[in-house]
């Protein structure tokens, strides 16, 4: 039995019968011991029968097993510093590095010696952003990137106006992909980054990045991407797509949280100022100690999604297609954000006319859910990147992402469907705004009094 197996009752924090650690009758008790606490599970207040089934997969993805059997070893025995360069430890540290390194440029076409590793995408984007134009202030004081982008690179981006550049901020069409005319007209001579997402996070949509890259390249402005949603999902060629910056994550492909890496092209070479100080390591780039189990677990989640990743795209396509045809043939007013033939089929994200979202959300208790990105979900406001395609503020009150995964079955899309679907249903019940809509009424002709 896996060693990951073995350690179950630990790593689950559960009280099962006495078993002797590391024995083989460990995992079996503490499996019971789950089902017994999962009878009933209160959390902030909200009772739910059993731990809820999860399509929240733009959020964050599970460890797959085979990644931590990869890092085992690494927490337990081979524990050494890998900039420990006196003894056996850190060689071995150093070694599995840099075969993670290896691993994760592998993946993106790239040469090793242009990763760099970090604590995950959002530090990824601000070293790209701020170190670039930090870097280049003398003669480069312009950004370009969309109205959609992550909000750390939004945050990055108004950090630097406030230092005096100058930031564009290219809205996007209605199906949420950039205008490329719109793109190359904004290019300056001034301009000294372009920073587009390569998959949206709360709509899935596929950029076109190889005709950025190549706009880029011709006015010879770096490409800076944000694939931290599209690493081991769509194929990724950096030299192919012209792509000089690109930030990567590890606890979205499968792997640990608190892991990324930073793509930083040789040739021609781009520069950054480092955003850390410390002792320079990753040549500098990234100060800090590099965290050998989480590197390790990156790396074999990228060799895992090399191999793996047209089978996901099948079977992601497979189950977005049954949630989707199986809530509209039961649903109306049903209206899919964002393109769906330049879309991450893994995600799929809904509006549903006169349903209040987060009543929605509260209703679907036994399914984990968002109405966005994790990132901004404390928000009561509406969607930005939803308002930025242009959907009106009640609809994009009302939207829901499912997110679909490698572990996503059947069964629990089906269930998801039955479940989303009484609830659209039983707060359409109670809406006199969707009983005037199938009365004929238009409800935009109404003039509401204000008390």
């Amino acid at each position: 039995m896996a060693l990951s197996r073995c350690l179950l009752p630990f790593f689950l924090g559960r009280r099962g019968p006495a078993v002797r650690a590391l024995s083989t009758a460990a995992a079996p008790a503490a499996a019971a011991a789950l089902e017994e606490d999962e009878e009933s599970i209160t959390v902030k207040g909200v009772s739910i029968s059993g731990r809820p089934l999860y399509l929240d997969m733009q959020a964050t993805t599970p460890v797959d097993p085979r990644v931590l059997d990869a890092m085992l070893p690494f927490n337990l025995s081979r524990y050494g510093n890998p900039h420990s360069r006196t003894h056996l430890y850190g060689w071995e540290s150093d070694a599995a590095v840099e075969a993670a390194r290896a691993r994760v440029a592998s993946l993106v076409g790239a040469d090793p010696r242009e990763i760099f590793f970090t604590s995950g995408a959002t530090e990824c984007n601000n070293i790209a952003v701020k170190g670039v134009m930090r870097f280049y202030r003398d003669r480069r004081r312009h950004v370009i990137t969309t109205q959609t982008e992550h909000k750390c690179v939004l945050d990055s981006c108004r950090y630097l106006q406030q230092e005096g550049f100058e930031v564009t901020y290219l809205p996007v069409r209605s199906d949420g992909l950039v205008d490329l005319a719109q793109l190359e007209d904004a290019i300056r001579p001034d301009t000294g980054l372009v920073s587009v997402m390569a998959v949206n996070n709360e709509i899935g949509v596929v950029q076109p990045l190889e005709e950025i890259g190549r706009i880029c390249k011709e006015k010879g402005v770096p490409f800076h991407t944000d694939a931290a949603q599209a690493l081991g999902k769509i194929p990724i060629d950096v030299n192919r797509m012209g792509i000089g910056l690109m930030s990567l994550s590890g606890h979205k492909i499968y792997g640990p949280k608190g892991v990324g890496a930073l793509y930083l092209r040789r040739r021609p070479r781009i520069r950054v100022e480092p955003q850390m100080s410390g002792g320079g390591q990753e040549r500098g780039i990234r100060s800090g100690t590099v965290p050998t189990p989480l590197v390790v677990g990156f790396g074999a989640a990228c060799e895992i999604a090399a191999q793996e990743m047209d089978y996901d795209h099948r079977r992601a396509s497979a189950l977005q297609q049954r949630l989707l045809d199986g809530i509209r043939a039961q649903v109306d007013e049903v209206v899919i954000n964002g393109s769906m033939e330049h879309r991450y089929p893994g995600n799929l994200n809904l509006s549903f006319a006169y349903v209040e979202g987060e009543s929605l959300l509260m209703g679907l208790k036994e399914v984990a859910v968002s109405s966005g990105s994790a990132c901004t979900s404390a928000s009561l406001e509406p969607s930005y990147v939803l308002r930025a395609l242009g959907v009106e503020e009640d609809m994009a009150h009302t939207s829901i992402r499912f997110g679909i995964g490698r572990f996503t079955t059947e069964e629990e899309v089906d269930r998801a469907i039955e479940l989303t679907v009484h609830q659209v249903k039983k707060l359409r019940d109670m809406s006199p705004l969707y009983e005037m809509a199938k009365a004929g009424i238009d409800l935009k002709s109404i003039e509401w009094s204000q008390h």
